[in-house]
């Protein structure tokens, strides 16, 4: 009976520790991001003045925003415009959403192939129209069932992030450009969300109009 029980306690620590190194694996997984960008006479990078502000109005001023917005500033920077603080004195407007949705439990078991882990698993840009959510945890992760023998189960939970950019001329208001970046993660941390989107989005910007690339972005460090 003894030598029953410290097989049975073995063989479920070495099941743990099997889902323990598929979670470490999946966290060094990258994610991609998909871009569909589109532009209509956005003039050429030659030190044109923009301001970059909160397409929603609830996040104008918020300190989360304006790093975020940071970002995207850096970025415009880059590739030849000027920043300016005051938008009423930019020549470009550069307006600016993001977001992730509160996430879908998936489960699977080892020997299956779940399509989340494949080439690119899509969601559609309304899967968050809502403001950000943070979930209770970023991993929801492993169970064990005796009764199914050595076949283990996989529980998690993937989440849809993305972001907006808009950019118009101030004076007439005139639309130049659109671009919506999207990326289905395990990852509901918009610290680290974000500033993967907006690479991916002036990834060889501003691209070709109509085109929906996808564009492979790095791993969370743990």
């Amino acid at each position: 009976m003894k030598t029953e029980s410290y097989f049975g306690i073995a063989k479920m620590r070495m099941a743990v520790a099997g889902l323990l190194m598929l979670a470490l694996a999946a966290c060094a997984t990258p994610f991609d991001a998909k871009v569909s960008r589109f532009q209509s006479q956005l003039p050429a990078p030659a030190g044109q003045t923009f301001a970059v502000i909160a397409d929603d109005p609830a996040l104008a001023g918020g300190i989360e925003f304006g790093q975020y917005a940071g970002l995207v500033t850096d970025s415009m920077k880059r590739v030849g415009y000027t920043p300016v603080a005051d938008p009423s004195q930019a020549e470009l407007i550069v307006r600016f959403d993001y977001g992730v949705d509160k996430g879908r439990n998936k489960v699977r078991s080892t020997g299956f192939r779940d399509p989340f882990w494949g080439p690119w698993y899509g969601g559609g840009w309304g899967r968050f129209g809502y403001r950000p959510f943070y979930g209770p945890s970023m991993w929801q992760y492993g169970w064990y069932d005796p009764w199914f023998g050595d076949n283990q189960i996989e529980s998690y939970t993937v989440y849809t992030s993305g972001i907006s950019v808009k950019i118009s001329r101030r004076a007439d208001g005139a639309r130049l450009f659109e671009g919506k970046g999207e990326a289905v993660s395990t990852s509901n941390r918009l610290q680290y969300l974000v500033p993967n989107l907006v690479q991916a989005m002036f990834t060889n910007f501003p691209g070709n109009s109509g085109e929906t690339v996808r564009i492979s972005v790095a791993p969370e460090k743990k």
